[in-house]
């Protein structure tokens, strides 16, 4: 089971299962009804709108719920992981008529900022 989105987390909402717009959880608060909150939400679009909807844990960790007849999503975003480097140049390849400089030495940027 996954933790309870948490305030500052961005989650996309959806409506109708087309993403509307992005927000962030400012706060999490428990309702007057049990096992309901008032969760407070910062819609990260222009001009910043600040809405408070009453929820239950499942529909804020992204369970389906309808507003006004209509479906609703919240999915938490999460920052993907960078993608493994791709190397787009292949090793040259050594040639008998032109032979590399081997005279040159090599400096790693890495130990001179040790330094």
């Amino acid at each position: 089971m996954q933790a309870m989105n948490q305030e500052n987390d961005i989650v996309l909402i959806y409506l109708e299962n087309s993403p509307l717009a992005f927000a962030r959880i400012e706060s999490i608060e428990p309702d007057v009804k049990r096992g309901w909150f008032i969760t407070k939400l910062l819609l990260l679009q222009i001009p910043l709108q600040v809405v408070s909807w009453i929820l239950r844990d499942t529909y804020i960790n992204g369970e389906t719920f309808t507003m006004g007849g209509k479906e609703m999503r919240m999915e938490k975003v999460v920052c993907p992981e960078d993608p493994e480097p791709v190397d787009k140049d292949p090793p040259p390849q050594e040639s008998n008529a032109t032979k590399p400089d081997t005279s040159a030495k090599v400096i790693s940027l890495a130990d001179l900022k040790k330094k």
